[in-house]
């Protein structure tokens, strides 16, 4: 028996939220007895090594331009076959876009248990339990799986990246070609431009209305940049068009945890908290000091963002030129 991890590239290496998948599953599998395989589809010419690092004790690699990775319905079927052949129990993925589209597709197929956005390891002492956020992250809920394959997404940033492991030497993994039957045709793919993955973004610098136009997002930008950081949005921001609606983070848009979240003029309704309230450390500026986001936050600055950026920008800079 073993554990199937779906893992991915991004910009030319595995993704930081696919090594988290892949620790979680050696980790099962050390718990259990088990093994861990990694899938990868089209890698090219990206080392695979540090799979093995994470933990994996084989990797399939699957090289078939035919595969529309865009397609749920595709993938689904691909990973399933590839789990029965594997006789995989368990199929790891991160809670990403692709798990909400492919996931709960695959558990239908495989008859699966299924726990979207798993914040802890699972109990394996004679039942098979799960952690997850509910309620809006206000509460965390255990669910126990009874059926005897499972299918688990990872929410991103929960788990830390340990890579002692060695690497293990790739598979070639063939899928028949009836499974790649596509009704969907991929006429163009745009890239997002952020240099860093948000849902993998250790430190994140978010802002709102209060910004009062996407021409005085510069600032934010500026920030980002000095502390080494992603950038993001509140839904209203996204709505508007003052940026991208890959940025924008709450319960209708991507959930993050990262070790810093640095939210401007962003009130803190309670959708938006959905999607950062798992940050370690949250600090909040904003000229309103009855607003609801003071109440979550680690730290808070009341005061007007146009007068605080710059400064905290400056700051910034002036603290890393002294460790040069």
């Amino acid at each position: 028996m073993s554990i199937l991890v779906y893992t991915e590239i991004s910009k030319g290496k595995i993704k930081k939220v696919s090594l988290e998948a892949v620790n979680y599953a050696a980790h099962i599998a050390s718990a259990t007895g088990s093994s861990t395989t990694a899938i990868i589809i089209n890698p090219g010419d990206v080392n695979l090594d540090d799979l093995g690092k994470a933990g994996a004790n084989k990797v399939l690699s699957v090289s078939n331009s035919n595969i529309n990775t865009s397609d749920s319905q595709v993938m689904a079927r691909v990973l399933n076959f590839a789990a029965e052949a594997e006789n995989a129990q368990i199929v790891i993925f991160s809670h990403d876009y692709t798990a909400k589209a492919v996931a709960p597709r695959l558990a239908a197929r495989m008859k699966a248990g299924f726990v979207p956005g798993a914040i802890d390891y699972p109990t394996t002492d004679g039942q098979f339990s799960v952690s997850k956020n509910v309620f809006s992250g206000k509460a965390t809920a255990n669910y126990q799986i009874f059926s005897s394959k499972k299918v688990i997404s990872l929410l991103p940033n929960t788990f830390q990246v340990q890579t002692s492991g060695s690497p293990v030497a790739s598979t070639s993994f063939d899928i028949p070609a009836d499974l790649l039957n596509s009704r969907i045709k991929v006429k163009e793919v745009k890239r997002e431009s952020n240099e860093l993955s948000l849902p993998e973004a250790e430190l994140v610098v978010s802002a709102g209305r209060g910004l009062k136009g996407p021409e005085n997002w510069g600032m934010i930008e500026d920030l980002a940049k000095a502390l080494g950081a992603a950038t993001a949005c509140s839904r209203p921001v996204s709505d508007l068009g003052w940026r991208p609606h890959h940025e924008h983070v709450g319960q209708t848009g991507l959930a993050i945890r990262p070790n810093l979240y640095i939210a401007v003029g962003i009130s803190g309704a309670i959708q938006h908290l959905a999607g950062v309230n798992g940050s370690k450390t949250i600090v909040v500026i904003n000229k309103d000091p009855e607003a609801p986001f003071f109440k979550s936050a680690d730290y808070g600055i009341v005061g007007d963002a146009f007068e605080i950026v710059p400064k905290l920008i400056e700051a910034v800079k002036k603290f890393k030129a002294s460790q040069n």
